[in-house]
């Protein structure tokens, strides 16, 4: 078990990390060659187009010669903190505004309950001195009399503890209520703020029924017709086009290489490029480059142009769904919110998601085909958290080598070398845990995939969750039971069975060490590492070396990417989790988690700024995932104390506990009711003013039929079109809504 010693070597590897980090980034980010990798989001947004350094010539443009910038490497930090939240929103949009109150709110709820703890339950705990008598059967360490496990069975010390869960549950859920409700309102505001979109008018239908003798695109208008009379308006309908896909794939690398064969002649206009006619151009008749790919891009032009008068003519291209447009967000409104037939399997509707949102592989998928592949995704969650287990016990036998030492004396040597020891227990734990950790969100990326949702922010909010339940069984409670499985083996092997409960009740206080060694390495050095953008940074310079030819390559190998919420998110939620369930146990936890939610707020901020180029927008849709799982948070914090009393004979004061889950349900229910239709309807109310709006300033204006004619089309088709309309050195900007 890592004592206090431990905990510091730990501490001590893992800030001098940071320091390393923050000091490399800090370096890297004032040299002009790596501009682009930490300032992307400007050059996407097109506010930033050559690094600051502009003296000093071809070095200048690669190292930064101006010697002053160096004394000002921290700047970023109030520079992270200039940007007001409105600013954020119109700059990043609204889910980064949103995603960076979780930081806050962590900081909100534990800052308060820190200072309590320490100093109410620090003293109590301390005081009790039951762990010297337990010493000889059960390992433990100092840091361990500062937790609840030091308080003597049937202590009337116990409802101390008792009284703070009461207190931290009470101001945590107020807390969430203020957030929930601003969150709320915030969302509304936004919505009802945003310029026209096609997403306002448009609903998805699948599972659309075929009709003998009627095409899939005349059964759409047929039905909407009849059944939304004077309030539809268009449809678009979803085409599968794999090989038309691979047609547009290769004509971008041809005209990739027509514009870097125009760049190269435009450097040396006395000296045309000229390639072989063979494979990859390494044998035949050599021949003109500019001309070869242009007479390529002709030729290849004609098939597609063939091959997409085919898909739209062939019926069975079309897919049983379609994008419907409405003369108006209330006609939309209606529509995306009623069920549309008596079968309720046929006919879905729901909201289109944004252009940008929409996953289009799911979208013909069959009603009971989801069905099954749900199920079948659920079977293979739970084969794989319990599979899992085995890697989680396997970092759990670094976590305690004392247990192990009873057992396996042979391993005493190296155990009791005191800088391997440190090192085992304080530091190789939490990295263990980390790499195993690393493959998983990719797996239930592709596990969600699977299940058939059709929204890119749904397949994240549901990747998150799978890794949230993930993290709860194998990181949480997996750590818990088989950490105590271990630390105590000696006990457990060696006393009676009714001795095992009153084990496992002073026991789990006791992984509170395992648990702050994890967040310095997951909270404060994988946090400084995030700033550090280590791996973008290389993989651009290999890619600006080898790679780019072209502006439009350039712009590719910046690749910003956007907020992980699949792996940020249930991250975040553990430790709310470790916070809540350990700050009436062991509050000497919550200063590191403290760190973590500070450290993280600053970090995340400067990349949401300057780097994050988000994929979609959500409008914070995430959010009532988050509350829950808070909620969730402090009711398992509320039956682990009951229990946990319950080993300690303390059965005058735990039924005391038994009501405070029902209370934090109640609050629960009622948030739910209050504030989540915010995030799953949009009031009538709403739409009606804005078709108000739009018909007294702007509709006149605006042929609403052409604007929402191709807004659904697949990228594929709209590809194509950009490409042609594409410059040798400047990229046609794609056209989107504002939705700032």
């Amino acid at each position: 078990m890592a004592t206090i010693a431990d905990i510091g070597v730990s501490a001590l590897i893992n800030i001098l990390s940071m320091l390393a980090f923050l000091i490399a980034f800090a370096l890297l980010i004032i040299q002009p060659i790596n501009d682009r990798v930490y300032f992307t989001k400007w050059y996407i947004a097109g506010k930033r187009s050559s690094p600051r350094n502009r003296g000093g010539g071809v070095v200048g443009k690669i190292v930064n010669l101006n010697f002053k910038t160096y004394l000002s490497f921290l700047n970023w930090i109030p520079q992270a903190l200039q940007m007001s939240e409105s600013e954020i929103i119109a700059h990043a949009g609204f889910d980064s505004a949103v995603f960076l109150r979780i930081y806050l709110l962590g900081l909100k709820i534990f800052g308060p309950i820190a200072v309590v703890a320490l100093l109410v339950l620090i003293p109590v705990n301390a005081s009790g001195g039951t762990l010297f008598f337990l010493s000889r059967d059960l390992v433990v360490s100092n840091i361990d009399k500062l937790s609840i496990s030091n308080v003597r069975p049937k202590s009337y010390k116990f409802f101390v503890h008792i009284s703070m869960e009461y207190l931290f549950t009470f101001w945590a859920c107020y807390m969430l209520y203020k957030e929930y409700d601003r969150v709320a309102s915030m969302r509304l505001k936004f919505l009802a703020s945003k310029d026209r979109c096609p997403e306002q008018f448009t609903v998805l239908v699948r599972n659309v029924p075929h009709i003998s003798g009627h095409t899939i695109s005349d059964s759409v208008e047929s039905f909407f017709q009849k059944n939304h009379p004077g309030h539809y308006l268009c449809h678009q309908g979803v085409y599968s086009a794999k090989k038309f896909a691979k047609l547009v794939k290769k004509r971008n690398k041809l005209q990739n290489w027509l514009d870097y064969n125009q760049l190269k002649f435009e450097r040396q206009p006395d000296k045309r490029p000229t390639r072989k006619t063979g494979f990859l151009g390494l044998w035949g008749k050599r021949v003109d480059s500019i001309d070869f790919y242009k007479q390529e891009i002709e030729d290849l032009d004609e098939k597609m142009i063939i091959e997409r008068q085919k898909i739209m003519k062939d019926p069975k291209s079309v897919m049983p769904a379609a994008f419907v447009s409405f003369k108006s967000r209330w006609g939309a409104a209606v529509c995306a919110q009623t069920q549309q037939s008596k079968n309720p399997t046929l006919w879905l509707t729901r909201w289109a998601p944004e252009p940008r949102d929409v996953y289009w592989k799911n979208l013909a998928i069959p009603f009971v085909s989801l069905t099954i592949r749900k199920l079948m995704i659920s079977v293979l969650l739970f084969a794989l958290v319990f599979f899992y287990i085995i890697p989680i016990a396997f970092v759990q036998s670094l976590a305690n080598l004392e247990g192990l030492e009873r057992v396996a004396p042979f391993l005493r040597p190296l155990i009791e070398w005191k800088l391997a020891k440190s090192f085992l227990q304080g530091f190789v734990p939490g990295l263990a845990l980390k790499i195993f950790l690393f493959v998983l969100p990719s797996i239930l990326m592709i596990m969600s995939k699977i299940e058939g949702h059709v929204c890119l922010s749904v397949l994240e909010r549901r990747t998150a969750a799978k890794y949230y339940y993930f993290m709860l069984v194998n990181v949480f409670l997996g750590s818990i039971v088989a950490g105590t499985a271990f630390q105590q083996l000696h006990a457990f092997l060696h006393q009676s069975a009714t001795q095992i409960p009153r084990n496992i009740g002073v026991s789990i206080p006791m992984k509170a060490t395992f648990f702050i060694t994890y967040i310095m390495i997951d909270g404060w050095a994988g946090i400084a590492g995030e700033i550090l953008r280590l791996k973008p940074l290389v993989i651009f310079q290999l890619k600006k070396m080898f790679i780019v030819k072209t502006e439009r390559d350039l712009e590719k190998a910046m690749d910003p990417k956007s907020i992980d919420f699949p792996e940020t998110l249930p991250s975040l939620q553990l430790y709310f989790l470790l916070g809540t369930v350990y700050m009436a146990v062991t509050p000497i936890l919550l200063p590191f988690i403290l760190i973590f939610f500070a450290f993280a707020f600053f970090v995340y901020r400067h990349q949401v700024i300057n780097v994050y180029n988000q994929k979609y927008e959500s409008a914070g849709a995430f959010w009532p995932h988050v509350h829950g799982r808070i909620i969730g948070s402090l009711i398992i914090s509320q039956l682990l104390l009951m229990g946990l009393l319950s080993t300690k004979k303390a059965a005058n004061s735990t039924p005391f506990l038994v009501v405070l889950p029902i209370l934090t349900l109640t609050f629960h229910q009622y948030c739910k009711s209050r504030f989540e239709p915010a995030f799953r309807k949009y009031p009538l109310e709403e739409a009606m003013t804005k078709d108000t709006q739009d018909e007294a300033f702007s509709a006149s204006d605006i042929d609403l039929k052409s604007y929402l004619a191709n807004a659904y089309l697949h990228p594929i088709f709209h590809a194509v079109e950009e490409v042609e309309l594409t410059e040798v050195k400047v990229d046609k900007p794609r056209p989107r809504c504002d939705i700032g």
